[in-house]
């Protein structure tokens, strides 16, 4: 991928969300809600602090994590869609 996010900023790809409920029901596309899952793909470098030192990102590529329903600024980048957000809009990390 020829992009890297900046300053405390992640990228991230959703992960598909489950095609059958519970009870063995289909649930069909225009139903589904969007995921809240997603791994990361790229972090930024991270932020500065008041006296200019850079603070570093607790994410890295690859973790497995969870956001806000309506977080990030949805993007397509080499044909993937793709989520750009600030760290502090990641909820936590899965596993």
């Amino acid at each position: 991928m020829a992009f890297r996010p900046l300053h405390d900023r992640v990228v991230l790809r959703r992960l598909e969300g489950e095609e059958k409920s519970k009870g063995g029901i289909i649930i069909p596309d225009t139903v589904k809600e969007k995921p809240q899952e997603g791994e990361i793909v790229a972090v930024g470098p991270g932020a500065r602090d008041e006296r200019g030192a850079r603070v570093p990102l607790d994410l890295q590529a690859g973790d497995r994590v969870l956001f806000g329903k309506w977080s990030g600024t949805e993007v397509k980048i080499d044909g993937q869609d793709l989520l750009i957000m600030k760290e502090s809009d990641v909820l936590g990390v899965v596993g």
